[in-house]
Order: structure tokens, then sequence, then C-alpha cells
């Protein structure tokens, strides 16, 4: 029989809550026996998918929430990232020109192709009241 274990927080869609989720997550990819290495990674994709969020689903407005759900089982752990801000349209991503970027000095943009490199699998999903990012990185 197979243990699944669920850990869910939830918070304003605040930059100056990045750092509690960060640690929520964290602490539980540690407890479930990942290293340092892929601990850092499942913290940095749930804070680009939080900034992304809290900038473009939600512009900025921080009277509106984010949910974060761990579901622990076997060998791999999977991230739901709930919100109700506007929806995102993977198919709609373009990967920013490098030459652009540098142009117009621009840092940020990549935060999606990140998340994509840092997990094993990601998935956006489009409710009719809700979104959801999921990931997943196996141990």
């Amino acid at each position: 029989m197979t243990t699944v274990t669920e850990h869910t927080i939830r918070t304003v869609a605040s930059t100056n809550e990045l750092g509690r989720i960060r640690e929520f997550v964290a602490g539980h990819a540690r407890k479930f026996g990942f290293d340092e290495s892929d601990i850092n990674d499942i913290r940095l994709a749930v804070d680009e998918a939080c900034t992304n969020i809290i900038k473009h689903a939600y512009k900025w407005r921080s009277d509106n929430e984010i949910a974060i759900h761990i579901t622990e089982k076997a060998d791999e752990i999977l991230i739901s990232i709930f919100d109700n801000g506007r929806p995102f349209d993977p198919k709609a991503y373009q990967l920013p020109s490098t030459q652009d970027q540098l142009e117009q000095k621009k840092r940020s943009g990549y935060g999606i192709l990140l998340i994509r490199k840092l997990m094993d699998h990601v998935e956006y999903r489009n409710r009719s009241s809700y979104n959801e990012i999921r990931m997943s990185k196996k141990r």
C-alpha cells in the first residue's frame, strides 16, 4: 500500500509572502528526503510560479489568494498552486529573445522555462473558477 501525505498553505498574493511559501515547500521536500540541490530546484520553481501569479494573474493586487498543495507519494512530490486570477495560456507563451532582453536590459521572462527545467513535469489547468499549475519531481 502506498502512503500519501498531503499539506496545504493559503496566503495572500503578495511578494512579502514568498519567503513563507519557499520555506513551506522546502521544509516538506526536505522531510520527504530530497537532497539540498533538488530542494533548491523545487523552491525556485514554486517561487517563480507564485511570482508569475502575483505579477500576471493578479496584476500585483494583494487582496487575492494563492493556495499551495503538496502531495507526497511513493518517490514523487506533486505541488499544485491555485489562483483565481487571469488564466495563463501556455500555448501562447513565447520564449523572449535574448537579444531583445539584452537591448532592453530586462531580467525577466524566463520563469516558465526555468520551472520546466527544474521540475520533472509541469502542466497548467484553467478551470472555470480557478487556475492550477501542477509540477512534480521524483526523488
